[in-house]
Order: structure tokens, then sequence, then C-alpha cells
């Protein structure tokens, strides 16, 4: 079974959008609690502050979107944005790198991790 990968600045938006979904879900959970006003409240405090959290990362993916590095995808042909040394086409999902060394060798995220340094 193959792991599903998807590019980085896809992943964290996803992220947000459930962040969105689930602050939702709280604030619907407090409607059960209307006759505790205490409860309700902090339940819709609570999915407020998920849905905040959500617009905080939102613009901190917008604002790192924008610098980093567009490539154009060689399957594909559309312009991407990359994040690291490997990442994925944002569109057909094309392994990416520019790398030299990392050049024909299997996608793998963990090369985006940096290594520690053995004293």
């Amino acid at each position: 079974m193959s792991i599903k990968y998807s590019s980085k600045i896809n992943k964290i938006r996803t992220f947000a959008l459930g962040l969105i979904f689930v602050g939702f879900i709280v604030m619907y959970i407090g409607i059960f609690f209307r006759t505790s006003m205490w409860i309700m409240t902090l339940f819709m405090i609570l999915g407020l502050l998920f849905i905040i959290a959500s617009t905080v990362v939102y613009f901190w993916i917008g604002m790192l979107s924008t610098r980093t590095i567009q490539v154009v995808c060689p399957s594909c042909g559309k312009t991407t944005k990359m994040l690291g040394r490997v990442d994925l086409c944002m569109y057909c999902s094309e392994p990416l790198t520019l790398d030299p060394e990392l050049e024909g060798k299997e996608f793998d995220e963990k090369y985006n991790r940096k290594k520690k340094k053995s004293w």
C-alpha cells in the first residue's frame, strides 16, 4: 500500500480548512447546552478560537507562499510553488526537487528534515 503524498502548501491549507470545520462543529455542540448559558458560551468561544486559529494559519501560509520558489512542472507544464528540498506539483503530484543530489531518487518527505550533526 503506497502512501498518499500531497504538496506541503496544500497540506497546510487542508489543515486550516479542517480547523474551520472543527470550530463550527464545536459551536453546534454548544447549541445542545442551551439550558446552561455558561457551557453554551464556553463552546461558542472555543469554536470561535478554532476559526481564529484557522485564519492565522491561512495568513501564515499565504505569507509563506509569497516567498516560495516557483518552478514549471516537467510533467504537466504548469507553474507550481515548491517548499523545501523536495515537494510535489500542486496539480499532478509529480515529485520535484532542485537539489542535484536527489535527482533520480524515489520521492520521500524525509529529505526535507534537517539532519542532526554528530560531533
